[in-house]
């Protein structure tokens, strides 16, 4: 009798440490997280705007898990000639670190890169003449960087 008791205990215990196990992974990573990181991560000003205004304001979204580190431009400069680049290479660190944790890097890498891309030139359009040029040239190179090395 108290061999059944026992059994039917640890069949109960473990049934709710399944449960309790599989609401907190479903509390801390909510279903919407790939939404959230793909609409973050799109080629658009919008995007960046979004990703900017969160990662401004990381607790509101502490529920995603979100991987929020970053090295800016790596071993590049992270404002080469005065080109204020920083920004552009966190979220860009952002979509690499997040994507590779959801096992998707490779699928999106290619539209990560793009709008890094978008978000240099979006710096270089602040300067006119010979320095948008140069800012723009700069912002072709970093491209071409993550491109072949990222």
């Amino acid at each position: 009798m108290h061999r059944r008791l026992a059994t039917g205990m640890a069949a109960s215990a473990l049934a709710l440490i399944t449960v309790a196990g599989t609401a907190t992974a479903a509390d801390a990573a909510p279903a919407d997280k790939p939404q959230v990181l793909a609409n973050w991560t799109q080629t658009s000003a919008s995007s960046y705007s979004l990703w900017a205004a969160a990662r401004a304001n990381q607790t509101t979204w502490a529920a995603y898990e979100f991987d929020w580190s970053t090295d800016y431009c790596s071993s590049s400069p992270d404002n080469p000639f005065g080109f204020p680049f920083a920004t552009s290479c966190a979220r860009h660190d952002f979509g690499y670190r997040n994507y590779k944790a959801a096992g998707t890097f490779s699928a999106n890498k290619s539209r990560l890169d793009s709008a890094f891309y978008e978000d240099l030139k979006r710096v270089c359009n602040n300067y006119s003449g010979g320095t948008k040029t140069a800012c723009n040239s700069t912002a072709w190179t970093y491209y071409q960087a993550v491109r072949a090395l990222g």
